[in-house]
């Protein structure tokens, strides 16, 4: 196996880069890898660590910045906050090019940061606090989920808990045991009171958004993944948000869910069963999101006209 070849399998398996000390174990010398970066061919992400001949999805260039990161900070760096929600596909943010990093806090932290998408800060973290994911040293789920929350406002550290959830990065044990974990820190009041909005039924943070916005409007759903079945049980399909009393299910579109042509063509089947049963059947989007009164106001709406059809 050749030096380039061997050095795209490596990069294959660490987020698309390669580090200095790679290139030269596999048979490049100083002088070619200074040429390569030269002529463009090989992007250097921080000081001894290259992306050699590959476009990057921006999901892989964000996973690569952060292992160049980690790996140039030096023995006991990891990734902390947004970065490490990211390796742990923990969704609730919005994607930002900034990684964020911890040294040690017995060492000193950089007085500047090497690049402008890095910060760096210097975390105080407990046994078993820091895992690796992929091979990069991070925070734990649990240790992650609650400083994330303690920094941000409610609508995103409930969406960040519902998806730890969901995705089983954290249970409700480790939800119960937050409020020890940020107790007397900045931002825990407004953090215990998402605690208790946190459902890991929502699978989305859209799904979050729109149950708050009812909440928030009055029009709380009874139930999350609400199952409508027929008088033989066969499932006619599953409602993200749900009112049992009016028949009514709401439904969030996202962009993955229901964004490819199979996925419209099964959301159309499903809806025409649910409506054939008698259901209402609402659609919101993230745009509808941003708007504070639009979703209960379409939501209470809905409940009037199936409240007036059953008198």
């Amino acid at each position: 196996m050749g030096a380039h070849q061997l050095l795209r399998h490596i990069a294959a398996g660490q987020d698309g880069m390669v580090t200095l000390g790679q290139a030269l174990r596999a048979g490049l010398t100083r002088d070619q890898i200074r040429q390569l970066h030269r002529s463009g061919r090989w992007q250097r992400l921080l000081r001894g660590c290259f992306v050699p001949e590959a476009e990057l999805s921006d999901s892989t260039r964000r996973r690569a910045r952060i292992r160049a990161a980690v790996m140039s900070l030096g023995p006991g760096a990891f990734a902390v906050l947004d970065s490490a929600l990211e390796l742990h596909g923990i969704a609730g943010l919005r994607r930002s090019a900034q990684v964020h990093v911890s040294v040690p806090v017995e060492r000193p932290r950089p007085q500047r940061s090497l690049v402008p998408w890095l910060t760096v800060h210097q975390v105080t973290v407990g046994p078993g606090d820091i895992v690796t994911v992929a091979g990069i040293p991070a925070t734990s789920p649990l240790h992650t989920v609650s400083d994330v929350i303690l920094r941000v406002d409610r609508y995103p550290a409930v969406s960040v808990l519902d998806s730890a959830l969901n995705q089983g990065r954290i249970n409700p044990a480790h939800l119960a045991a937050i409020p020890n974990l940020i107790r007397g820190r900045r931002g825990a009041v407004m953090a215990r009171a998402c605690l208790a909005e946190a459902d890991g039924r929502a699978q989305s943070p859209l799904e979050t958004r729109s149950r708050l916005r009812c909440v928030d409007g009055g029009v709380p759903p009874d139930t999350l993944q609400l199952e409508v079945r027929d008088n033989d049980g066969y499932l006619l399909g599953i409602g993200d948000l749900g009112w049992r009393g009016p028949r009514l299910i709401a439904e969030a579109d996202g962009r993955d869910a229901h964004g490819t042509p199979e996925a419209a063509y099964a959301d159309r089947r499903r809806q025409n069963r649910l409506v054939n049963a008698g259901w209402t059947i609402l659609r919101f989007t993230w745009q509808d999101t941003l708007h504070p009164t639009y979703i209960p106001k379409t939501v209470r709406q809905a409940i009037a006209v199936a409240v007036a059809r059953r008198r």
